[in-house]
């Protein structure tokens, strides 16, 4: 299960080793092949870690780069000692095991590993004299070999190669194996001769296969101590022969009772006759079973009292025989689960939260089926209810997650609770590292899966971590799958919405080389496209002033995205979105700020130099709208562009002076103490208007800015501007002839703002 205690220094180590192979333990033969470095020896302890890991890292890590080669590392046991194992799905073939093949394994766990064909049934001999415990649960090619019946390279076209069963193949010599798991066996095998060579099986599992006759198993009555039948479909014969395998501690013939339809019912006889035969018994599992009649005391009497585990109290009288309470009883899906009186310390049902997660830990590694209904019960209880068990429930979701990257209904399930599991109400009680486990799993829903309900269930998942703080760690992939969702064609509205708001999210108060990375992914011709498309439908909606929001962040002090907006017609858009929503003043104001980072630039200044443009820009000086900010925007960028003098002046209309004039009146206009919108991680685009004197009237600009904002922020803006330096630059304007009276003015009271500021900051302590 997901852990919240801190990474081991050797998980650490694996994690490390793992990533970087060539420049640890190995070293790549022709460019091509890994080979162990020949002065390394490596335990069994380290060897199973690596190789456990890498499965993982496989399954679960987007980024991490499988090795075809990785396998034939472990092929030599004077260098390196597998002992261990765990082997899931595609990521093992015929080949990985054959090269591991004269390792000498004790547990070999293969999990549905569709690509091992019966290649490896021959593999599985080389550790017949070793092994102790194998599963060869889902692997359901294992027993077909290819035959090609043309039997020459002309009829080899014609006749292409097909699957044939192995019959032949027994446990013959596996000697010391006492524990196996023959889960979802294919149809054909024939059971009872593939396994009558073992002696002394204690666990068995035959999940998923129909057997009329399991007479065979008797042969084990002896030695036998935990029985798994799930879904098999029961008669009477198989109750008589399970009744006689005394020495069973663990049995397990619950069902999914929505898999198919089964004869079997069970009665209060059939589980007296467990009772009194199989008198070792702590666990049993009859979930997903119909009860043929009442096993229950009657209900006055089972309401009695205080809730016990006691047999003698049991609600189920059959369980009254029991000597001890179970250690476990799989109740889920049955009605017997929300009795008062259950003698069992663990029970999965689905009558309360410890119920439900007990499901989902006993029956998540094998029974995606089974689970995807728990999680849909925990996420009921945590979208109605407070979760008691946050910490075990998040754990358990994101195994389940982790475990069944493609199973859709565990993906739709498990990210549909994970966004009420990791809500604000729960969020002192979440780790650094276990939300970091959460974005992860989340991240491998959205890469998996399309399908809309999923893609919504991550986003507003990701909508309940500080953005981008929580996010960094996965920054490059987050904003990949978003960018994804959004130049997807047909998108569902709410997920395009949801994306708009995370990317935007993501690019604000981050460093500019971050800006810089997800420019190039193609962040601005996304936003843009978005921008035509709602233009195109003349619809201004939160994703129009989203994308146009995530447009002004991205270009901030970021030349380069800047140079994207106007090469992909962002000045084209600008004014269509100004001509057909003339009263939207959120969208001018974004609008209006983005350009302002674009006339920041000095090389693209000149873009901006034409009568329209600078006609708009000027007509925006007197919008009353969104308070002072479209209006303070505007003069923004005519400071920058006045900055670059007359000679820079390119156009006849409208002439420098009337726009001068204008700037100074609509400065003239605004509040001092106007609260504001907006947001300076620098005040560098600033400053650098304070010592010239080519244009008075950027410089006024640019101290009434510092103004406003020492004055109704200085907790904030009087560190940053000390910071950078802005006090000098300010002292040394005073000094200036060209500077305006009003401006030399307004500069002392910024100095004057930030002398207090220090003074009443100041440590006095010794």
């Amino acid at each position: 299960m997901a852990s919240d205690s801190p990474e081991s220094l050797m998980t650490l180590c694996t994690d490390y080793c793992l990533r970087n192979l060539e420049g640890t333990l190995c070293y790549l033969l022709d460019n091509e092949t890994l080979r162990l470095h020949p002065d390394i020896f490596l335990p069994s302890e380290i060897c199973d870690k690596l190789v456990n890991e890498y499965v993982e890292l496989v399954k679960t890590d987007s980024v991490f780069e499988p090795h075809e080669s990785f396998f034939t590392l472990f092929s030599d046991p004077r260098s390196t000692r597998l002992a261990r194992i765990h082997l899931r799905e595609q990521i093992v073939q015929d080949q990985d095991l054959e090269a591991i093949r004269k390792q000498d394994l004790v547990e070999l766990y293969l999990t549905n590993c569709e690509k091992l064909t019966a290649k490896s049934l021959q593999t599985l001999v080389s550790f017949s004299h070793t092994l102790i415990s194998l599963s060869l649960f889902g692997c359901c090619n294992i027993f077909y070999e290819e035959e090609n019946p043309g039997g020459c390279e002309d009829d080899c076209l014609v006749n292409p190669t097909r699957q044939v069963l192995v019959k032949d193949f027994t446990f013959e010599g596996f000697s010391r194996l006492r524990f196996l798991n023959l889960g979802r066996l294919i149809e054909g095998v024939n059971v009872e001769t593939l396994l009558r060579p073992l002696a002394s099986l204690a666990a068995l599992d035959l999940s998923g296969i129909q057997l009329n006759d399991v007479g065979f198993l008797t042969q084990w009555k002896d030695s036998l101590v935990s029985l798994v039948l799930y879904n098999m479909d029961l008669s009477e014969e198989h109750i008589q022969v399970i009744a006689q395998l005394r020495k069973l501690r663990h049995l397990d013939i619950s069902r999914d009772h929505l898999s198919s339809y089964y004869k079997f019912k069970l009665t209060r006889r059939v589980l007296n006759l467990f009772v009194e035969n199989l008198v070792n018994l702590t666990s049993l599992d009859i979930s997903g079973h119909t009860m043929l009649e009442n096993c229950t005391i009657p209900s006055m009497e089972e309401k009695m009292g205080q809730t016990s585990i006691e047999p003698a109290k049991s609600s189920i009288a059959p369980f009254r025989g029991l000597k001890r309470p179970l250690q476990f009883l799989g109740l889920f899906e049955t009605s017997l689960c929300r009795l008062t009186h259950i003698p069992a310390y663990k029970v999965s049902g689905d009558k309360n939260e410890e119920q439900v997660l007990n499901a989902i830990e006993a029956y998540t590694e094998h029974r995606p089926e089974i689970t995807s209904r728990a999680i849909n019960l925990l996420f009921d209880i945590a979208r109605i209810e407070r979760c008691s068990q946050l910490l075990r429930a998040l754990q358990l979701v994101i195994t389940a997650l982790k475990c069944h990257k493609d199973d859709k209904n565990i993906q739709v399930t498990g990210s549909a609770a994970l966004f009420y599991l990791t809500n604000s109400e729960y969020r002192m009680e979440q780790s650094v590292k276990l939300r970091r486990q959460v974005i992860q799993v989340v991240l491998n829903g959205m890469e998996s899966y399309q399908e809309v309900t999923v893609q919504r269930n991550c986003c507003l998942t990701l909508c309940n971590f500080s953005i981008p703080e929580e996010l960094e760690f996965q920054y490059r992939r987050v904003n990949e799958l978003l960018l994804n969702i959004l130049n997807q064609s047909r998108q569902d509205e709410s997920i395009q919405r949801i994306a708009v708001h995370l990317c935007n999210a993501l690019v604000c108060q981050v460093d500019n080389d971050h800006k810089e990375a997800v420019g190039k992914m193609g962040f601005v011709m996304t936003m843009l496209k978005l921008i035509q498309k709602k233009l195109a439908d003349k619809t201004c909606d939160q994703v129009m002033e989203f994308s146009w929001s995530a447009l002004w962040n991205i270009t901030d002090e970021t030349p380069d995205n800047c140079e994207m907006f106007l090469n992909y017609s962002g000045m084209k858009l600008f004014l269509e979105c100004l001509k057909e929503f003339p009263e939207k003043q959120e969208l001018h104001r974004n609008m209006l700020g983005l350009l302002g980072n674009v006339a920041e630039v000095k090389e693209l200044r000149p873009q901006l130099m034409t009568s329209q443009f600078i006609s708009v820009f000027s007509n925006l000086l007197e919008s009353k709208a969104d308070g002072i900010e479209v209006s303070y925007n505007a003069c923004g960028v005519l400071s920058h562009i006045m900055f670059d003098g007359p000679e820079a002046w390119g156009i006849c209309e409208p002439h420098r002076e009337e726009v001068v004039k204008r700037m100074w009146a609509a400065i003239q206009s605004w509040d001092i103490n106007s609260r504001r919108n907006i947001n300076y991680r620098s005040f560098e685009p600033i400053l650098r208007l304070l010592p010239q004197g080519i244009s008075p009237v950027s410089q006024h600009w640019a101290t009434w800015a510092l103004y406003n904002l020492v004055s109704v922020y200085p907790d904030k803006y009087c560190p940053l501007l000390i910071k950078e330096g802005g006090i000098p630059l300010l002292k040394d304007m005073i000094k200036m002839a060209s500077a305006r009276q009003e401006t030399k003015e307004m500069a002392r009271k910024v100095i004057e703002h930030c002398s207090n500021f220090k003074e009443e900051n100041m440590d006095t302590s010794r």
